[in-house]
């Protein structure tokens, strides 16, 4: 018999990730070399495994996951059954953002995969800043976010800003101030796209309690990085 998954419900606060089934030759791509496509695909389920403990951290929230491709329910419902599913939609990905962040929450936050040592409370200080703030924003060191939060939809703020780009955080903030929005900032941080921020993601957890991050130390234990 089949199972279908949890489905996402309107809640005061909303927390989603952006996902993808990991696949070699079409995950962390920029990591291969040195990686091939196979242990790339690896490390990034590792990556996934480690954003749901940062998720499931955070307290009073309904965790969603927005996958893709259209066919990997059954992986992610095997990854997370206590976590809630949907597809991404929409042919950008600020279309897609958009998307999620007009889901009917009165209070959504979106955050990456990418960062397996994002602290919890980082992302528990979204929805605290969402009180008084209109937007919230998670700097990365690379110009981008790793998390994004709206009290309201906001559609020009993610569908007119070009995504993937080394200015995504200032022409953000640049339109986010066209638009009259309070923004609130928090703590910069880093996902892991490049060798350089894969060097950097092991020399962090290195000195990290053993507690986190624990899927992707355990995966770097192997690869010997």
């Amino acid at each position: 018999m089949q199972h279908s998954p949890i489905q996402p419900t309107p809640t005061p606060r909303s927390l989603l990730v952006v996902a993808k089934q990991p696949a070699a030759e079409q995950t962390k791509t920029r990591l291969c070399p040195p990686l091939t496509g196979a242990t790339a695909a690896e490390l990034y389920e590792h990556f996934l495994r480690d954003t749901l403990e940062i998720m499931r951290r955070v307290p009073n929230v309904q965790r969603t996951i927005v996958y893709l491709p259209e066919d990997a329910e059954g992986y992610f419902r095997q990854l997370a059954p206590d976590t809630a599913l949907t597809r991404q939609q929409g042919a950008t990905l600020g279309e897609r953002l958009d998307h999620l962040l007009n889901a009917g929450a009165s209070c959504a936050v979106v955050m990456d995969s990418d960062s397996p040592t994002l602290p919890s409370a980082y992302v528990a200080q979204a929805f605290d800043r969402l009180d008084s703030a209109d937007v919230v924003l998670g700097p990365c060191r690379d110009g981008g976010y790793y998390l994004i939060g709206v009290r309201q939809p906001q559609p020009r703020l993610l569908r007119e800003v070009p995504m993937s780009t080394p200015t995504v955080l200032r022409d953000t903030l640049a339109l986010a101030d066209e638009l009259g929005l309070r923004v609130a900032l928090l703590p910069e941080w880093y996902d892991v796209d490049t060798v350089a921020e894969l060097n950097h993601l092991a020399e962090e957890i290195a000195h990290l309690d053993t507690g986190i991050a624990t899927h992707t130390r355990a995966c770097l234990a192997q690869l010997r990085w």
